[in-house]
């Protein structure tokens, strides 16, 4: 149900039986079905990401250092959405692989749009993973093949860890996880207006 006034984008059958019986496309349920997956192929791409800010008694934020690219990031990674998965779902995957700790995520943080110069845009999904005892910590197995260490990092410092869209969305999620309220919007680690 459409309460914005919105039309709800269709989905493969009524836009199939649209086209079928209005004369348009092949006029056979089958053309009106390839011509729907030529309209899908034309959309643009966009990639959807998630992590997990996890925290000690202190406050600082559990950061992993990837040995594929520069620079730190929290555990998270790409959400693999042709197999189903979800933005929760990708985040505990990545969190297991990434440092061997499978924890249910906790609230949704921030939903980040990240405009990307040589990629297709990134929506960024951040989840709350709690704070985290000493012993949990003692866990952590990194994955070898991805990673090349970790960290617990204050606040005030992230900025020398994390490059900048991503320190503004860990930002934005502390100061929404720290305010109790619902995620926050973003637009490239920056408050959507």
């Amino acid at each position: 149900m459409t309460t914005s006034g919105a039309t709800p984008a269709p989905d493969a059958s009524s836009e199939a039986s649209s086209h079928a019986s209005s004369g348009t496309g092949s006029g056979t349920a089958s053309g009106a079905v390839s011509d729907y997956a030529t309209y899908i192929a034309g959309l643009p791409r966009v990639l959807a990401a998630a992590a997990t800010v996890f925290r000690d008694e202190g406050g600082r934020v559990l950061i992993v250092e990837p040995n594929y690219r520069e620079g730190w990031t929290l555990p998270g990674g790409t959400v693999e959405a042709d197999t189903g998965e979800t933005p929760r779902q990708a985040a505990r995957r990545e969190t297991a692989e990434e440092i061997g700790l499978d924890l249910t995520p906790g609230p949704l943080l921030a939903v980040d749009w990240v405009h990307g110069a040589a990629r297709p845009p990134l929506v960024a999904y951040v989840y709350d993973g709690g704070v985290l005892t000493k012993e949990r910590f003692a866990a952590i197995r990194l994955q070898e093949e991805e990673l090349d260490s970790w960290k617990l990092v204050g606040r005030a410092e992230l900025a020398g860890y994390l490059p900048g869209p991503l320190c503004l969305r860990v930002h934005a999620a502390l100061d929404a996880l720290a305010a109790g309220r619902g995620p926050v919007e973003l637009e490239d680690g920056r408050v959507a207006r």
